[in-house]
């Protein structure tokens, strides 16, 4: 880590005499261990509070994919909530063998612990494929796009099917800081101001249409932060390299961008997230107004016609299809050399 790492030599902890473990350049700020996580605990709940992302007796569904932004999420708004609002967990095997088994083991320990019940659905039953099959459908055929953007899809519509089917009012995700200013950068370069203004710490969907609104805690927390404090609570959380498809990602380009920006300039993440809370008001009004219909093929809702998640396994369909008439032909074309 760079902006958050055990530092030694580096001082003493700027509110008490023990030697600082943790250096933010940002700020800068040097704390202990314990001032460490007094204040990223103190950061989260002021996000929650002027965010209002939680009223008290609302059941918050939490997605729990195992790493340490849900394992964060998962402890702290246990911590925070439990004895005023129910909540369980959601996670979701995508179907990638060697990372998100082992994943969500890490996942269904840190539940145990905490006493949350939890709910897995998986790509496989609900969706009818797995990543592995969608990322050999797209080795074959390019132009179905990336790996990620179905992924995307399938998770967001299967974190809200289960939270709707659970009687979640809110759905809780780990996305932190990095990944909001990466998202408000992509959307900003994609002049897609549309997407830009549904950005921000509350997601705010319909429940009475089937859409359950989302939330992030640590919207205003930097990952290398996250990092750092699931490390010192020993919370159990997979830290392995991340998913073995994520390499197709744009947002790659967009974290090494704004990585290499935060290390030159400290604060920048943090600046570019308090512009786009100043630009939200005159932005916002794009971002409504979308009706809201139901997919002519599963029912759940949309935004017009079929739903992405049915869009997206119809591409994969006609691959299918397509790939079936090739053999066929190739099969067909054997035979009739044979036979001559």
């Amino acid at each position: 880590m760079e902006n958050a790492n055990d530092v030694n030599g580096a001082g003493k902890c700027d509110l008490c005499t023990d030697d600082a473990k943790i250096v933010l350049p940002y700020g800068p700020h040097k704390y202990c261990h314990s001032h460490f996580i007094a204040f990223f605990e103190k950061r989260i709940r002021r996000t929650v509070r002027q965010q209002s992302l939680v009223k008290p007796g609302e059941k918050i569904a939490i997605g729990v994919s195992g790493g340490k932004d849900s394992a964060v999420t998962l402890h702290l708004l246990h911590g925070m909530i439990s004895k005023t609002n129910e909540i369980e967990a959601v996670m979701i095997d995508e179907g990638i063998p060697g990372y998100r088994d082992v994943s969500l083991e890490m996942g269904k320990e840190l539940c145990k612990m905490l006493d949350v019940p939890y709910t897995l659905v998986n790509y496989r039953k609900e969706v009818g494929i797995t990543m592995t099959q969608i990322k050999d459908a797209i080795d074959m055929q390019p132009a179905l796009g990336t790996t990620c953007s179905f992924c995307g899809t399938f998770r967001r519509h299967l974190l809200n099917k289960v939270a709707f089917e659970i009687g979640a009012q809110k759905i809780a995700t780990g996305h932190n800081l990095d990944d909001e200013v990466q998202s408000i950068c992509m959307n900003f370069f994609d002049n897609d101001l549309k997407k830009m203004a549904r950005l921000g710490a509350v997601v705010r969907n319909k429940v009475d249409a089937g859409l359950v609104p989302r939330i992030k805690p640590l919207y205003e927390t930097p990952e290398k932060e996250v990092i750092a404090y699931a490390a010192l609570k020993e919370l159990p959380h997979y830290s392995d390299e991340c998913c073995p498809f994520s390499y197709q990602a744009k947002r790659n380009y967009f974290r090494e961008m704004l990585n290499n920006m935060e290390n030159e300039l400290p604060g920048t993440k943090f600046k570019i997230l308090r512009t786009f809370q100043q630009m939200k008001p005159f932005i916002e009004p794009l971002g409504r107004g979308v009706e809201i219909s139901y997919c002519t093929r599963c029912g759940a809702a949309s935004n017009g016609g079929s739903c992405g998640t049915c869009r997206k396994i119809e591409s994969l369909s006609a691959i299918h299809r397509f790939s079936a008439k090739q053999e066929k032909g190739r099969k067909l074309s054997c035979t009739t050399t044979k036979n001559m």
